[in-house]
């Protein structure tokens, strides 16, 4: 199965969590299941991730749950729309992202972040994303997500 995110066409590629162009970025990948209707990221973060010693930099858990979002927002869409990724690519972007800590998150195991669409209506996409840190619900979040099109950032 393909990463969502490698169904993006090059010129949105460069995004520093999950765009495959980015030679310094995360390079997250997402997963779809059609059958459950939700996504799955798995990540395990470096050293240089770091907060407090043994504990996840909050900025990175938002960054992750930003880009396991906007890839869930496009397979959710195409999903709805009977399409595939690989025929008609669609990206989104982050309109609204709300995240709560909810405990801390240790540094070192992988992380797994699930995600579902809440509602998809047009170009917009709601998206519930949980994170867990060896089974446990460390993060929360929830983004409003605006579907791309042609010449998107251009001037």
């Amino acid at each position: 199965m393909k990463a969502i995110q490698l169904h993006y066409p090059p010129e949105w590629a460069h995004c520093y969590g999950c765009g495959y162009l980015n030679p310094m970025g995360l390079h997250i990948r997402t997963y779809w299941n059609k059958e459950k209707g939700e996504s799955e990221t798995r990540f395990t973060p470096s050293p240089h991730h770091t907060a407090i010693p043994g504990l996840v930099y909050g900025g990175l858990l938002a960054s992750l749950v930003d880009c396991h979002s906007t890839a869930t927002a496009a397979a959710a869409k195409a999903q709805a729309e009977g399409v595939s990724l690989e025929e008609n690519p669609v990206r989104f972007v982050t309109a609204s992202l709300k995240v709560d800590y909810l405990k801390p998150t240790p540094l070192g195991p992988e992380l797994l972040l699930v995600g579902r669409a809440k509602e998809v209506k047009g170009k917009k996409v709601v998206v519930e994303t949980e994170l867990y840190a060896e089974g446990t619900l460390t993060v929360r979040g929830e983004a409003v997500l605006v579907q791309i099109t042609e010449g998107f950032a251009k001037p």
